[in-house]
């Protein structure tokens, strides 16, 4: 939310969901260069109830399908639905993975053999930063102010 959405509070589906101004075009631009395009995004709604595991997942691909549309693509998904209060215990677990964290990133490199170092991370909240620090990666960390530039 607030990187590739407008940030709404907790975006529960598709109808709540609206894409920023030049994303999808940005997005295009980055797997036409061959850059990897990976979302790491925190979902406490999980472990709030707010939504499932299901829904996000639903969600995630139809954003890709929206994307594919425009020719661009999201490599792959990551979230992390820790959420310390959380009614399922399940979801009070893995706290390694949520953002400023750096178990989405770790998983990543894992799974796509990212190099670290000529990475970046755009993100739109401290949290973002704090990550890319931890990570040591490079960030860019938006506002609407620099979308409009």
């Amino acid at each position: 939310d607030g990187v590739i959405n407008q940030s709404n509070g907790y975006v529960t589906s598709y109808k709540n969901f609206k894409f920023l101004p030049g994303v999808k075009k940005a997005i295009k631009y980055a797997n036409k260069k061959k850059y990897l395009v990976i979302v790491i995004t925190n979902q406490s709604g999980i472990g709030r109830g707010y939504y499932t595991e299901k829904d996000v997942k639903t969600l995630h691909i139809w954003m890709n399908n929206n994307f594919l549309k425009k020719g661009a693509h999201i490599d792959e998904f990551f979230f992390a639905p820790y959420y310390k209060y959380s009614k399922n215990s399940i979801y009070r677990k893995n706290k390694k993975l949520r953002k400023p964290n750096i178990g989405m990133i770790k998983s990543a490199q894992k799974n796509w053999n990212v190099n670290i170092k000529n990475s970046l991370l755009i993100g739109d909240q401290n949290t973002d930063k704090l990550t890319a620090i931890k990570a040591k990666i490079n960030y860019k960390i938006l506002t609407f102010k620099n979308l409009l530039k």
